[in-house]
Order: C-alpha cells, then sequence, then structure tokens
C-alpha cells in the first residue's frame, strides 16, 4: 500500500474537516504501519451488527476505525473512556449503525458495541436464574433502575421481603438479584431481590428443620410483637411463640416480657415439616407447678394471694407464678347478693381464700372468701327463734311484700298475707313505707334458702277468732265505703273487719250500676245478712236497713178474711235470696 493514506481517503470522499481531522494527522505514521492497517481489499458488511475494527488514527476529539469497508468510522473519543491506553493499531469490536451517512461515510458505534455485548453476556450469565450483582441507579415509578452491565428494573415490591417505606435508602448500593423477564424485542429486563431472599431463607428454613427436635432450646430475636403472641428470628426460620406459652402464669399481652430487637432463649415445643413451621415456648423451660399443686393446696387450705383479674363472674388470685385461683361470685358472702366482684376486692389486692377444690387436669382452682369467717346462717334459729319478735328496717317493697334489714346481708320478708287479718292488701306500700322501722313476728326460718318469713297481722289476734264477740246477723252496722265493684261496694266496720254490700241489697229499687247508689268514702249504715267466720265474710244489706227503717203505710179497708193458720215451723235465716259465698269468691276474683 504505496499511497498516502490521507489521499486514499479522500479518494473515499470522506469529509474529514468535519471532525477536526487535518492531512497532517498522517504525517507521522509509517508506510509500514499504514500498510498493516490495510490489505488492499474491501469486505462486505451488515448492519446492526457488532464487527471488529483496527483504529487507524487518534485526535482529541475522535477516533478513526477501518473495518475493511470503502470508508472509515468516525467515533467520538467519549465512547473510549473505558481504555485510555488506546493507540493506532488497537483492534476493537463496534457497532454497524449504517453503511452509509449522508456525506457517504460508514457509521460506527463503540458505545452500542458495548452495549449489546453487556446485553448478551448479562443474558448469558443469567441463565437457569444465576444471580447477578448490580448497582442501583435511580428511582423511577414503581421501583428502582439497576446496572448489571445493562439497565434493569426492579420493582418496589420485589426490592424485600417486607414492603419497603423508603426505596431511596438503596440507591448507590450493590444488590444481588435475579432476572425474571426479558423483552427481546425492546430490550427491557426486570429483576428480583425479593426472590432470591425467599430462596436465601427457604433453604435456611430447611436446613434448619433437619437440625433441630422438639425439646431443644434455642437463641433467637423477637422479630414482631402481635396480641396473640411474637414471631421470634431463629436465624433460619421465623417461630411462632404463643401467648400462652410465655408463662405458666398470667399475661395479658406479650410486650409485658417481650420487646422487638430483643435476644431471647426460646424451647422447640411443635414442628411441622410439611408446612415447615416452628411452635416454640418460654414457661416450658421451667417446671410445671400445676404438677403437685394438690399437695401444696389441699382443700381446706387458706391461702394468701394477690388479685389480678376481675370479671363479671368472679375474681381470679395468683397464688404464685402460674397458678391462679378463681373466686366465684356466689363465694363472696354468706348474705350478701354480690353483684360485681369490685363490691369487694380490686385488682392488686392482696387477700386470704380458703381454697374449695383443685381440678388438676384443667388446671382450675375454686378459693372461696366467705369460708374465711363464719357463716351466720348456721346461728340464724338461735338469734332469730320462731315466734319471737324482731324490729328491722324496711329496705324494699315489692309486689308481693316487704324486705325487712334484721342485721347486716339478713332480711326477713313480710308478706301481704301477713300484712293484715281483715284487709285485702295489693301492695306492701298500703301499711309500709321504706325506711321505716317496724316491729313484726319470726313465723319461718329456711336456713338450707336462707330465707326467713316475718308477719306483721300476727302481732294483734285475729279478730275473726271472736267476730261473734263483735258482730250478729241482724245487727245494725255504719261504715265507709272503701271500694266498688261491678257485684257491689265494700264496708269498713270496726275492728278493722270488712263487709260486702251486694249490688242487690244496695236499695229496694234495682241498681244496674253501683255508682247511681254509693261512692268510695261515702258513709252508710245497712244490716248484717250473713256472718261467715270459716271463709272471713260478712254481708250487709242497705235494703234491709232502709226497709226496717221505713214509715209504714196507712191501712187500706179490706173484706175480712179468713185468717191462715200459724204455723209453728221455725223460720229459715233471713239472706234475701243472696248466695254469700258466691258473691264473695266473685270479689276474691
Amino acid at each position: 500500500m504505496n499511497q498516502n493514506p490521507f489521499e486514499e481517503m479522500e479518494d473515499l470522499k470522506i469529509d474529514l474537516a468535519q471532525y477536526g481531522i487535518k492531512e497532517s494527522n498522517y504525517e507521522n505514521v509509517s508506510d509500514d504501519s499504514m500498510s498493516s492497517m490495510y490489505d488492499g481489499t474491501f469486505r462486505s458488511v451488515t448492519e446492526n451488527t457488532i464487527i471488529q475494527g483496527r483504529v487507524v488514527n487518534i485526535t482529541p476529539t475522535h477516533v478513526i476505525v477501518n473495518v475493511g469497508y470503502k470508508s472509515e468510522g468516525v467515533l467520538p473519543r467519549e465512547e473510549f473512556e473505558d481504555t485510555p491506553d488506546l493507540a493506532i493499531g488497537d483492534t476493537v469490536d463496534v457497532f454497524l449503525v449504517s453503511k452509509e451517512d449522508e456525506h457517504g461515510n460508514i457509521r460506527l458505534s463503540k458505545a452500542e458495541a458495548d452495549r449489546q455485548r453487556s446485553w448478551d453476556e448479562t443474558l448469558e450469565a443469567c441463565k437457569d436464574g444465576k444471580p447477578v450483582k448490580g448497582i442501583v441507579r435511580r428511582k423511577v415509578k414503581g421501583g428502582l433502575m439497576v446496572d448489571i452491565g445493562i439497565e434493569a428494573f426492579l420493582p418496589a415490591s420485589q426490592l424485600s421481603l417486607q414492603n419497603t417505606k423508603n426505596i431511596d435508602d438503596y440507591i448507590g448500593q450493590e444488590l444481588e438479584v435475579k432476572v425474571i423477564k426479558v423483552n427481546y424485542e425492546r430490550k427491557n429486563v426486570v429483576v428480583s431481590r425479593r426472590e432470591l431472599l425467599d430462596e436465601e431463607r427457604s433453604l435456611k428454613r430447611r436446613t434448619f428443620l433437619d437440625q433441630v427436635k422438639v425439646g431443644d432450646v434455642r437463641k433467637g430475636v423477637v422479630k414482631n410483637i402481635t396480641d396473640f403472641g411474637a414471631f421470634v428470628d431463629l436465624s433460619g426460620i421465623d417461630g411462632l411463640l404463643h401467648l400462652t406459652d410465655m408463662r405458666w402464669g398470667r399475661i395479658n399481652h406479650p410486650s409485658e416480657i417481650l420487646e422487638v430487637g430483643k435476644e431471647i432463649d426460646v424451647m422447640i415445643i411443635g414442628i411441622d415439616y410439611e408446612k415447615e413451621r416452628v411452635s416454640l415456648g418460654i414457661k416450658q423451660m421451667t417446671p410445671n407447678p400445676w404438677l403437685d399443686v394438690d399437695k401444696k393446696y389441699p382443700a381446706g387450705t387458706v391461702v394468701e394471694g394477690k388479685v389480678v383479674n376481675l370479671l363479671p363472674y368472679g375474681a381470679f388470685v395468683e397464688l404464685e407464678e402460674g397458678l391462679e385461683g378463681l373466686i366465684h361470685i356466689s363465694e363472696f358472702s354468706w348474705t350478701r347478693k354480690v353483684n360485681h366482684p369490685s363490691e369487694f376486692v380490686q385488682v392488686g389486692d392482696v387477700v386470704k381464700a380458703a381454697v374449695l377444690s383443685i381440678d388438676t387436669d384443667d388446671q382450675k382452682i375454686s378459693l372461696g372468701l366467705r369460708q374465711t369467717h363464719s357463716n351466720p346462717w348456721e346461728t340464724i334459729n338461735e338469734r332469730y327463734p320462731i315466734g319471737g319478735k324482731i324490729k328491722g328496717v324496711v329496705r324494699n317493697l315489692t309486689v308481693y311484700g316487704a324486705f325487712v334489714e334484721l342485721e347486716d346481708g339478713i332480711d326477713g320478708l313480710i308478706h301481704v298475707s301477713d300484712m293484715s287479718w281483715t284487709r285485702k292488701i295489693n301492695h306492701p306500700s298500703e301499711v309500709l313505707k321504706k325506711g321505716e322501722t317496724v316491729e313484726a313476728v319470726v313465723l319461718n326460718i329456711n336456713t338450707e334458702d336462707r330465707k326467713i318469713a316475718l308477719g306483721l297481722k300476727q302481732l294483734t289476734e285475729d279478730p275473726w277468732d271472736h267476730i261473734y264477740d263483735h258482730y250478729r246477723e241482724g245487727d245494725t252496722v255504719t261504715g265507709k265505703i272503701t271500694n266498688l265493684t261491678t257485684f257491689g261496694a265494700f264496708i269498713q266496720l270496726d275492728n278493722d273487719i270488712e263487709g260486702l254490700i251486694h249490688i242487690s241489697e244496695l236499695s229496694q229499687n234495682q241498681v244496674q250500676n253501683v255508682k247511681e247508689v254509693v261512692q268510695v268514702g261515702q258513709e252508710v249504715t245497712g244490716k248484717i245478712v250473713r256472718i261467715d267466720p270459716t271463709d272471713r265474710k260478712i254481708a250487709v244489706s242497705l235494703k234491709e236497713y232502709e226497709r226496717e227503717t221505713a214509715p209504714a203505710p196507712e191501712p187500706e179497708e179490706k173484706p175480712a178474711e179468713e185468717e191462715a193458720p200459724v204455723s209453728n215451723e221455725p223460720k229459715e235465716p233471713f239472706t234475701s235470696g243472696i248466695d254469700l259465698n258466691a258473691v264473695i269468691q266473685r270479689k276474691d276474683k
């Protein structure tokens, strides 16, 4: 090759001036050197492929590369920054963009050749899921861009095993990732770090399960705390430490004894090889206090403990760590009805209680508070003998009677039927008032059901026992109307006796409505027509009284008639044709 290279370039119509290249640039190149770069032939080249070329000249701004085509390629010097020792005659790989540009020159790119080579090398390296390392370059929407030789997209969801709050912290870090998706047409690559972490965790989990057995004690770090327990990192697997396996005694929340990041000793109490799960325990590393509880706390023993919890049905008392007993709400008082344990104890109180029973199978201890005091019902008959009189305060009124407090926690009941011998009491408020002091007679005591029956009327004699000492049939009586019914009116007599005036006995005239004749509170006079001591009833007639007191009519002249023979038969008692029992029964109804 004897021709001057510059002249050859000129023959090939390369506009060197546009690249700042002068003819003098070639003056220092020897003929032998130039001959080695040109073999006098031109080869066929294919666009969009990587081809090999030789550097024929270097300027501060450009590099001239011959690829055996009719013209050389002129490349920016910046594309060779990674080869600072580049010299004329070096062989380089370039990417053929096109055979001719607007000036008829060939277009080459080393940067594109590097990218293409990196693409191929990267995909080759990532075959079969092999991990690659890359540098996180920048944040984009939905994730990060990672340089693994080519730019790859790392979604935020594939960054870690847990959700990452701030992915900016990863910018600039070197990460190991795995290619999970490739778009060859667009040359897009999606990578995942999470899959590698998950594979690593799965490998550690299997290794851990192969090395441990139930009963082993291992160190772990509290990773997360929930309401039902805590997850502990055992350097290979996360184990669940349930709330009930933390202490033999009561614990309301794991945070009472654990904190995230704290190293603890735990025992392996269960392994599920199929689901790769491990159950952990702390209390299992200490003796079970329930093993000899019946020997330490035999029934009948009085123990001391701390109230640790209150519920509507009772109070839990801690006897020692891991041992709790229940004082049921029915075991607080011999005499009082307890609505809630807080009426007697509060959380934190130290109390004495008696052991009632122990169930080791269900791990339950029944305690009693009242058993630490004498039972007042055992001597109730001595303090309140039947037939004796008592004094007490009316504590409560109900529709069926009045409760009278005899002493703290012990009440007696005066039933409405025991408030009056003669009156029908519809409500105890007709006789008694709440808070007043009353005297009564003890009628009956039921120690088993803890009930005392009292009587108010028993303080006086029953007037019906001597009714004929006060009233006789045919007597004229005066009293006030106390009540009206559809069948008659009730009249209040002396000695607290009540009588009935039937509607048919209100007047000599026929009466349709009782109110037409009498009103409540009105004072009337009548005749007693019947007394029934057995049923405790007296019938009174206003009609008979009117008949007796009415003036006699003037006699009329009548023809003399033959006198009727006089009968010696006794007369029937006067009843005015009334079935008194039927009437009284209607009243009671």
